[in-house]
């Protein structure tokens, strides 16, 4: 597996509102999602940042602070590699519109990402 770089940052806090505000209109990142308990924005370099509520609990393991992304070429063989060398991922392999992404837990507690 060969990391390419990060690409994807994931935040969840209690201080939802004013960290978008922050990111939207201090740092001006474009929104490109915008929903009850998230708001994803994209950096100039298309990586991408999601701000979560604490009422989301589908992120409820972002526990540790935020999450970063890992780019790979392909996240279901780099998540094979990891279990392997016995990195502990939490759920399945997720999916959406051409991306595929799981969490892990790194060896310090912290929660991170690999997709591609």
């Amino acid at each position: 597996m060969e990391v390419k770089g990060f690409g994807w940052l994931g935040i969840r806090t209690a201080h939802f509102e004013q960290t978008v505000a922050l990111f939207r209109d201090v740092m001006n990142l474009e929104v490109i999602r915008e929903e009850h308990d998230v708001v994803g924005m994209r950096f100039p370099d298309d990586s991408e940042m999601e701000v979560w509520c604490p009422s989301d609990e589908f992120h409820s393991f972002f526990s540790t602070g935020p999450v970063v992304g890992f780019r790979v070429d392909d996240a279901e063989q780099g998540r094979a590699q990891m279990e392997a060398a016995g990195i502990e991922f939490i759920g399945p392999l997720q999916h959406s519109e051409g991306a595929k992404w799981a969490h892990f837990r790194g060896p310090d507690g912290n929660i991170y990402e690999i997709y591609s």
